[in-house]
């Protein structure tokens, strides 16, 4: 590892997901830029992902395998770990959208820009396309994003957002929606928000949040209330009821 801080941190968390993470660490592994770091943060798998892990020649890979208590427990010692200018989350069985994008995002880094965006490829557990998360969901990608996007919910998928590391707080761990919480309070301190208009990842469907649907509803609940107010929170959710009906009568699923 070279003594200099790397431009980008990209952070792995897994549990027992030794494939998965093979797919992601090929698609960072081929990247033509070159100034990253990965950091793994395994939960002490058990089906032999620290020594796979630990037979991978790359001195870029920086890796723990031990217990956590939990996902945002285990990202928040990524976070700890990372040294590059920018963060990004890549969970396992994620893959970055082709071998040039580092290169890519590169381009848009200036020493006033806080955060980096863009849209995500949603993909089947079984590998199938389904399209970019702003055609397949009700929640569209803005052109400019601010915090107060964030009213409806989780705007931006969280394998497209990188921001500083200076500024990325540490996660709340008691709450399944600690991440919208996270990307609000990083567009609240950004000075200059760029949307790179790229696809950054190809991001596999499903996730805690998913696998926990009514807890994370009232999850959802709390965070933004806590940024908004309760009034407009309210005022906020039901409209997002209303759009998961008008969804449910839409002909892609709603994720």
């Amino acid at each position: 590892m070279s003594s200099s801080a790397p431009l980008f941190s990209i952070i792995t968390v897994c549990f027992k997901a030794l494939e998965a993470l093979t797919e992601t660490r090929s698609s960072i592994e081929g990247q033509t830029w070159t100034d990253y770091e990965h950091i793994v943060i395994d939960g002490g798998s058990p089906d032999g992902t620290a020594e796979w892990l630990d037979l991978q020649p790359d001195d870029r890979l920086i890796w723990i395998s031990e217990r956590d208590r939990g996902l945002y427990d285990a990202m928040n010692k990524g976070l700890a770990m990372a040294r590059g200018q920018f963060v990004w989350f890549v969970n396992a069985g994620d893959q970055l959208n082709g071998p040039d994008i580092l290169d890519e995002l590169a381009r848009f880094v200036q020493p006033d820009v806080d955060i980096l965006y863009g849209d995500v490829m949603m993909v089947t557990p079984d590998g199938r396309l389904l399209g970019t998360r702003s055609e397949v969901t009700t929640q569209k990608t803005p052109g400019q994003l601010t915090w107060q996007d964030m009213k409806y919910g989780m705007v931006v998928s969280h394998q497209a957002f990188l921001p500083r590391r200076t500024l990325a707080p540490t996660y709340m761990e008691d709450n399944l929606c600690a991440d919208i919480d996270w990307v609000i309070n990083c567009l609240k301190k950004s000075r200059s928000t760029v949307n790179t208009h790229l696809i950054l990842a190809r991001f596999e469907t499903g996730g805690l949040s998913r696998q926990r649907h009514r807890e994370s509803l009232l999850d959802r609940f709390r965070v933004l209330g806590k940024h908004f107010g309760l009034l407009p929170n309210i005022i906020h959710h039901v409209w997002i009821l209303i759009r998961f009906v008008l969804g449910k009568f839409s002909m892609y699923p709603k994720y």
